[in-house]
């Protein structure tokens, strides 16, 4: 079976683009995969952080992934720090991968205009540890937005130079792209983020998930309720394809193209939708949260397996480099 690897900073609280984004997709996979998921609590040090919270929120990041579906009997989930191999690996390729790719990557360049007090070696070296997160495993296949498919091209590209100079040793991954829906944030306009106070809570309560719908920016086209909308240019409409079923999306599109029903209206049905989704998800984190010992034995049994398969590439890569020391 074929292996995946993909990870997810645990840097805040998991909204919905997060969850429609990956997590939902990762789900998907396990039945066709050999999955390995991982809370990158390296790559969230690149940039400033609460040390304080750091640890709250990978035992967060890892309770919303166990919830969701990823469970220990379907797939792998473990922390990035746990298997410190990934650092090794990370070293190794460094002294194969030239610093004007990395000055290159377009992330590299927008990270830097975003932390021009902070832009640390770090943030230039992201796609060289990215690369040893993907192919300490070997992984064939890395699931990503259309933001990373550079990185993994770049992941490629690292693999062929070693392979190159050392001899045939880590495969070229290719990037399985979701077909989810972009949600923006309830602004319409950006991104959804916390930071930009538009972004709607996996595990929001009801109510706040209403209240924020109410709010949301609609299609502009709609200035009045007997205007007829564009369902193609509304965010709302975006989170009826992620959340709504078929037939509903179907009759949201009509009646929005006819000016059928008020956008209050789409609201609601969307809130139902995405109540009847996160709800499960919800309950399922309350119930571990009762014995938070669940979560920490999961990551634990999960590092403790990422552990085999990592020590047996780093044999084989520290071999192939010449620094395997028969004596030790």
């Amino acid at each position: 079976m074929d292996r995946i690897f993909s990870g997810i900073q645990p840097s805040g609280e998991i909204h919905i683009g997060n969850y429609v984004g990956a997590i939902r997709n990762w789900v998907r996979l396990v039945d066709r995969y050999d999955c390995i998921y991982c809370v990158v609590d390296y790559h969230a040090i690149t940039i400033e952080y609460d040390v304080t919270l750091m640890q709250q929120r990978i035992l967060e990041t890892a309770t919303v992934l166990v919830a969701s579906g990823l469970t220990p009997d379907k797939c792998i989930v473990f922390v990035q720090s746990h298997v410190p191999e990934h650092m090794e690996l990370t070293w190794i390729f460094n002294c194969v991968t030239p610093v004007g790719e990395l000055e290159r990557m377009t992330q590299f360049k927008e990270k830097g205009k975003q932390h021009r007090h902070n832009v640390n070696v770090g943030l230039l070296d992201y796609p060289v540890l990215q690369t040893a997160d993907i192919l300490i495993y070997k992984a064939g296949y890395v699931p990503v937005g259309e933001d990373q498919i550079q990185h993994v091209e770049f992941s490629r590209e690292i693999a062929r130079k070693f392979n190159a100079r050392f001899g045939e040793t880590f495969p070229e991954p290719s990037v399985l792209l979701s077909d989810a829906p972009r949600i923006l944030g309830t602004d319409g306009n950006a991104k959804m983020s916390k930071s930009l106070n538009n972004a709607i809570g996996l595990l929001d309560p009801p109510e706040v998930i209403w209240e924020k719908l109410r709010i949301a920016a609609t299609c502009p086209h709609r200035q009045r309720r007997t205007d007829p909308g564009h369902p193609e240019h509304c965010n709302i409409f975006t989170m009826h394809r992620a959340f709504s079923k078929p037939d509903q999306i179907a009759m949201v599109d009509h009646h929005c193209r006819t000016a059928g029903f008020g956008c209050i209206d789409c609201k609601q049905i969307l809130f139902k939708s995405m109540v009847e989704e996160l709800g499960p998800i919800q309950n399922r984190v309350k119930e571990m949260n009762e014995r938070p010992g669940y979560i920490v034995d999961v990551l634990k049994t999960g590092a403790t397996r990422c552990k085999v398969i990592a020590g047996k590439v780093m044999d084989e890569a520290r071999t192939k480099i010449g620094l395997k020391s028969e004596w030790l």
